[in-house]
């Protein structure tokens, strides 16, 4: 098994060079890339590199705190959403933190409004680190 965390359906996490903390994230083996809920992209360039601003929701418990975010560009991609639609979506990338340990991700900036959760984590992101066991929730760390 190799260090591999097990982890459930929904997990905490953190990603903190976006200084977000406590995302409740829904584990998801059926989806390749992982997927953050934002709002507003603005795209920009900084420094001759494409980047993004964005505001995100970061308490799901109450949607009137907004926080903006920016981040650089690793791409542009066309996803198939949920709904099978094609989406052109930015990717970004950024480290991710599940049980003590921090590893980088590729995240891509969406409207998940009609979702459940902020966050989506994928299969990609779990590789060669993470064990799903879809019928338990939290059992790295419980929300408060």
């Amino acid at each position: 098994m190799n260090n591999k965390h097990l982890v459930g359906a929904l997990e905490l996490c953190d990603l903190p060079f976006l200084s977000l903390s406590g995302l409740e994230a829904r584990v998801d083996t059926g989806a390749t890339t992982s997927s953050l809920h934002v709002d507003n992209i603005l795209e920009f360039e900084k420094n001759g590199d494409a980047w993004v601003q964005f505001d995100i929701h970061p308490d799901v418990h109450d949607v009137t705190q907004v926080v903006q975010r920016e981040a650089k560009v690793k791409s542009v991609r066309k996803v198939k959403s949920s709904n099978a639609t094609l989406q052109k979506r930015h990717v970004i990338e950024t480290d991710i933190l599940i049980a003590g340990t921090q590893w980088s991700i590729e995240l891509t900036l969406t409207d998940r409004s009609e979702m459940k959760y902020l966050m989506l984590l994928g299969r990609e992101a779990m590789s060669g680190r993470l064990i799903v066991d879809p019928e338990l929730e939290f059992v790295l760390s419980k929300p408060e």
